[in-house]
C-alpha cells in the first residue's frame, strides 16, 4: 500500500496509513465505475482514474509542475480529470482520498469533479 509503518506507532504516518488501509477494503474501482483516487503532496496534487479489476489507470491528472497546489487549482484538476472522464465514457466514479482527510485540497479535488459532471 505504500506506506509501511510499525504497529506499534501512534504518529501521523501510522495513523495515515491505518485510515487508507481501512478505506481501500471498502472502496474498489471497475471498468463502468473506476476508483478516482487523490495524492497529495506539498507540491502537487494528482487524480487517478483506477480500474481495480484489471489493475491499469485509465486516466492521469496532476497539477502544474511550477505552481504549488492550493485549493483553487485543486479544484480545477478535478474539473480537467471529469472532462478527460466524460471524453472517455465515465460518469460516475468512487472516490478514495488515500487515507488523508476530506477537508482543504482533497476536498477541492471532488468538488471539481462533481462540477465536471462526474457522480459519487
Amino acid at each position: 500500500m505504500g506506506l509501511k509503518v510499525k504497529k506499534s506507532t501512534s504518529s501521523k504516518l501510522a495513523i495515515r496509513a491505518r485510515r487508507k488501509k481501512r478505506i481501500r477494503a471498502k472502496v474498489e474501482g471497475s471498468a463502468e465505475r473506476p476508483r478516482l483516487c487523490v495524492t497529495k503532496s506539498n507540491r502537487l496534487m494528482v487524480a487517478q482514474l483506477i480500474d481495480d479489476t484489471k489493475g491499469i489507470t485509465l486516466l492521469r491528472s496532476q497539477t502544474p509542475k511550477g505552481k504549488t497546489a492550493n485549493v483553487k487549482l485543486s479544484t480545477e484538476l478535478g474539473k480537467d480529470l471529469a472532462s478527460q472522464a466524460k471524453a472517455k465514457g465515465i460518469k460516475a466514479v468512487v472516490f478514495d482520498r488515500a487515507g488523508q482527510l476530506y477537508h482543504g485540497r482533497v476536498a477541492a479535488v471532488a468538488a471539481g469533479a462533481r462540477d465536471g459532471g462526474l457522480s459519487f
